[in-house]
C-alpha cells in the first residue's frame, strides 16, 4: 500500500511511485500513436477522414464512465471489506491475549504464539503462499510438522486452539464462563478467515469486467475519429488524457479487486500481522519486540 503525504500542485504532476501511470503508460502511448496518425492524415489531406458526429461518443463515454465507476466502487468495497476484516482481526488477537491471562503460563504462552501462527498461515494463504511454512517459527517442531498435511493451515491451527481449550475444561483447570469466552474470540477469528476467503475466491463477474475492459479500448481508440477535425493536432493530446482517465481507472479497478495481492494498491498484510505480532508478544511480557514495518520508498507492504 502506498503511504505517502498528500503532494502539492506541482509535484502532482511528476509522481511516478503511487501512480497507476507505469501499469497503463503502453496503452496509452499505443493510442496516442493512433491519434498522431490520423491526425496526420487528416492535415495531409483533409478530408480523408470521415467527419464523425460528436454526439455519439458523449453517449458512449457517459455510459461508459457510469459502468467504469460502478465497478471501482465495487472493487473498493471487497478492498475496504477485506481491511476491515484484518482490523478485526487484530481486535480479536488482543482481546484473546487479555482473556487468556487466567490461564497458566506454559499453556497461555502455546495458545498465543499458536494465535500468531495462525495470522501469519491465513496471510499466506491470501496470498497463494506457504501457509504451514509461514506459521512454522511460532510452533513446535511436532506440531510444525503436523501442519504442513494440512489442506487449511490456518483453521488446522483454530481447532487445535479448541482442542486446548477443551482440554483445559475437562481438566478443570478453567470453568464454563473462560471456555466460552475464549472460544468466542476463536469463532470471532474464524469468521474473519471465511470473509477473507469469500473475498479471495469470489471475485467479481468475468464477463463484466471483459466487457469494460473491450469498451475502453474501443472509446480510446476510436475518440481520435470523432474530435480530429474540431481538435487538430490537439487530438493526440486530449486522446492521452482520456485513455489515462478510463485505463487508470480500469487497471486500478483490477489492483482493489484482489485486495490481498502484493501489488502497491493491495493491502499491508505483513504491517499489520507485524502490529498484531508486536501487541501479542508484549502482552506475553517479551522485551525484545521488533520494530512495526516503515514504508520502503513510499511502499508498504
Amino acid at each position: 500500500m502506498i503511504v505517502r503525504e498528500r503532494p502539492g500542485m506541482f509535484r502532482l504532476f511528476l509522481i511516478w511511485r503511487g501512480s497507476i501511470l507505469p501499469r497503463v503508460l503502453p496503452e496509452m502511448l499505443v493510442t496516442t500513436a493512433i491519434a498522431v496518425a490520423l491526425t496526420g492524415l487528416e492535415s495531409w489531406r483533409p478530408g480523408l477522414l470521415p467527419e464523425m458526429p460528436s454526439a455519439p461518443y458523449a453517449l458512449l463515454g457517459l455510459a461508459f464512465s457510469i459502468f467504469l465507476g460502478f465497478r471501482n466502487s465495487a472493487c473498493y468495497d471487497r478492498w475496504w471489506e477485506a481491511r476491515k476484516q484484518w482490523g478485526q482481526l487484530v481486535v480479536e488477537q488482543r482481546s484473546f491475549a487479555r482473556d487468556s491471562i487466567v490461564l497458566g503460563v506454559d499453556v497461555r504462552r502455546r495458545l498465543l504464539r499458536r494465535g500468531l501462527a495462525f495470522v501469519h498461515a491465513l496471510s499466506a494463504q491470501l496470498r497463494g503462499h506457504d501457509a504451514a511454512a509461514s506459521a512454522r517459527p511460532w510452533l513446535d517442531a511436532a506440531e510444525a510438522d503436523a501442519l504442513v498435511g494440512s489442506r487449511n493451515p490456518a483453521d488446522a491451527l483454530l481447532r487445535r486452539q479448541g482442542e486446548e481449550l477443551a482440554a483445559a475444561l475437562r481438566e478443570g483447570r478453567i470453568d464454563a464462563i473462560v471456555y466460552r469466552g475464549l472460544c468466542d474470540r476463536l469463532q470471532s477469528m474464524s469468521g474473519v478467515q471465511a470473509a477473507c476467503e469469500r473475498i479471495r475466491h469470489t471475485p467479481l463477474p468475468f464477463a463484466y469486467t471483459l466487457l469494460l475492459h473491450r469498451t475502453a479500448h474501443l472509446f480510446c481508440f476510436l475518440l481520435p475519429l470523432g474530435i480530429v477535425h474540431a481538435a487538430g493536432w490537439a487530438t493526440p493530446v486530449l486522446t492521452a488524457v482520456v485513455a489515462y482517465t478510463f485505463f487508470g481507472l480500469d487497471a486500478l479497478g483490477d489492483q482493489l479487486e484482489e485486495p490481498f495481492g502484493t501489488l502497491e494498491n493491495d493491502l499491508p498484510l505483513d504491517a499489520i500481522a507485524r502490529v498484531i505480532e508486536i501487541d501479542v508478544r508484549e502482552a506475553m511480557g517479551e522485551r525484545d519486540l521488533p520494530p512495526p514495518l516503515r514504508p520502503q520508498n513510499f511502499l508498504l507492504t
